[in-house]
């Protein structure tokens, strides 16, 4: 009957959000428990402009396991999903269902658009920064103890991101970072010596709120990280000449101001996030979208949170402006730090249907 139905299916969706990090990670020390080689720091965007919504369900009734990725599906039987299973059955073999179902999607810009990220740093109560930091540390402590815990929630500050490209990369992360870490002197280095010290004094800069030296300590540690992909044989590059433009603007935007008013990161690829406070936003995205004039084509350039409009003085454009280039960043997606992972309790929310497989979405 319709109880017994009910019962033989037990579903779940839950959103995530994208974490930036500030000091990164690039390589594991430990492939089959996926610690890293030393630890991270960590912004968390908020979910009302990125997150990915992920859908699992189990079933005695399902014969095996099937995954769905952005509506397409995809190998359910990869090794770190599979682990991800096994971890997450019940201890009860009688209560085991055989096989399971997974979609998930990303809800915003897909791989085809290219962002610029600005993201506004809120200025978080003390109190708050305080416990982020006290979390990382926890954190860094039971990675370095070779525990598979969970991470909390990490300290951050306010955010804009550019996207530049939505090329899929030449190397992708988990075969680059394999390589970096079996051939790059530079990176051991950093590890061993640079990241412990760096850790801590980020910790100090988000507790006291001091943007000056978050801002350029976020920086340093990316431009540290790419030159460890440089180092790397044969070397990788994530940085486009367009990355390079944007590291430069930024550079030149702050030594106008006298002071860190924008501080960039990059990951593993070209679309660089910029970080600064609320004041600053209107016009450093004015400074990009003269700098980098969007295509015509009625796309929307600056996406997620409202921007003010901004009028820019003679004395900083004859500064900061380079020679502009159209059409060189697709958008920009203005957002702030944001809350952990969320369950969602509205069952109209699940991308699976009763029988298990992805509900068609208008």
């Amino acid at each position: 009957g319709g109880m017994a139905e009910e019962r033989a299916l037990a579903m779940v969706t839950c959103t995530a959000p994208v974490n930036i990090a500030v000091i990164k990670y690039w390589g594991k020390r430990d492939n089959d428990l996926i610690l890293p080689i030393n630890s991270s720091l960590s912004v968390t965007l908020h979910q009302d402009q990125l997150k990915t919504t992920t859908t699992a369900a189990a079933s005695r009734d399902f014969t095996e396991d099937r995954l769905w990725l952005n509506g397409e599906e995809a190998d359910a039987g990869h090794p770190r999903l599979q682990a991800c299973l096994r971890e997450g059955e019940c201890p009860h073999p009688s209560h085991r269902p055989r096989a399971g179902g997974c979609v998930t999607h990303p809800d915003t810009p897909t791989p085809g658009s290219c962002p610029l990220a600005v993201r506004r740093l809120a200025r978080k109560r003390r109190g708050d920064n305080a416990e982020d930091a006290r979390k990382g540390e926890e954190m860094k402590k039971r990675r370095e103890r070779g525990e598979r815990g969970g991470t909390g929630r990490r300290g951050g500050r306010p955010s804009v991101p550019p996207q530049v490209s939505g090329e899929k990369k030449a190397v992708g992360s988990t075969a680059g970072m394999q390589t970096s870490v079996d051939t790059s002197p530079l990176l051991k280095h950093r590890a061993e010596v640079v990241v412990p010290e760096r850790l801590s004094l980020m910790i100090r800069h988000i507790r006291e709120r001091d943007f000056e030296g978050f801002g350029q300590l976020t920086m340093r540690d990316s431009n540290q990280f790419h030159a460890t992909c440089l180092d790397t044989f044969p070397p990788i590059f994530y940085l486009n000449d367009v990355s390079r433009r944007i590291i430069a603007l930024a550079h030149r935007y702050n030594t106008h101001h006298r002071c860190t008013k924008v501080a960039y990161t990059f990951d593993a690829g070209p679309n660089a996030v910029i970080f600064t406070l609320a004041d600053t936003v209107a016009e450093f995205v004015e400074v990009v979208r003269r700098s980098f004039p969007p295509a015509a084509n009625g796309d929307q350039f600056v996406r997620g949170l409202p921007v003010g409009s901004a009028s820019l003085p003679e004395e900083l454009l004859a500064a900061v402006m380079m020679e502009p280039v159209p059409g060189a960043v697709r958008y920009i997606l203005h957002t702030q730090p944001g809350p952990g992972p969320q369950l969602l309790d509205d069952p109209s929310q699940h991308l699976l249907g009763a029988d298990g497989l992805p509900c068609r979405h208008a």
